[in-house]
């Protein structure tokens, strides 16, 4: 596309509209650290936004393991289901939490850590939802969808990720709040 007829480079600007707010902001980004079995991420969630979407990438795990989160410090409460299949297998499994003290929303191999979970309502004096999906590029592993909810009203302003064994080196964890209108 080229510059329109009468015009100079310098008169031609693309501007976005004032009072038009993205859509997807990003929040937070938190570098993993080396070999730990937990990482915690402060002021994730506020009352700007209703919806946050959480994205781990990168880092390694010592082993194939599950990326488990809570929210604040609520460790009770969560009710999930999760279904995986491995990827050489035509047959799924369900696997689901009821009352636990966490729910599981993503994975880690010695190739990646891998995480998408949708948050909804963390700040909000109402139950917090969450669905999410984790494939682990490993062709003897598995793929995953997860989704539930925690069962309080407590406004959470942070996460914790831990991994149900082993331990996780590196990557990122980025937070991104969406936009409400």
């Amino acid at each position: 596309m080229g510059i329109p007829s009468g015009y100079t480079s310098a008169q031609v600007v693309q501007a976005v509209p004032t009072g038009i707010n993205s859509a997807l902001v990003l929040i937070s980004t938190t570098t993993i650290g080396s070999a730990v079995s937990s990482v915690t991420v402060s002021d994730a969630f506020s009352s700007t936004y209703d919806a946050y979407q959480i994205v781990v990438s990168g880092g390694v795990a010592s082993t194939t393991n599950a990326l488990q989160f809570h929210f604040g410090s609520t460790t009770t409460g969560y009710y999930w289901f999760r279904v995986y299949s491995f990827y050489t297998q035509s047959t799924q499994t369900v696997g689901n939490g009821n009352n636990t003290t966490m729910f599981i929303g993503g994975n880690g191999t010695t190739n990646t850590l891998t995480a998408n979970v949708f948050v909804n309502n963390p700040n909000l004096a109402k139950r917090t939802t969450f669905s999410g999906f984790g494939p682990v590029p490993d062709s003897t592993s598995v793929g995953t969808f997860q989704m539930g909810f925690e069962n309080s009203s407590t406004q959470h302003t942070a996460f914790t990720i831990t991994t149900d064994t082993g331990t996780i080196t590196g990557g990122t964890i980025r937070v991104y709040g969406l936009a409400n209108s």
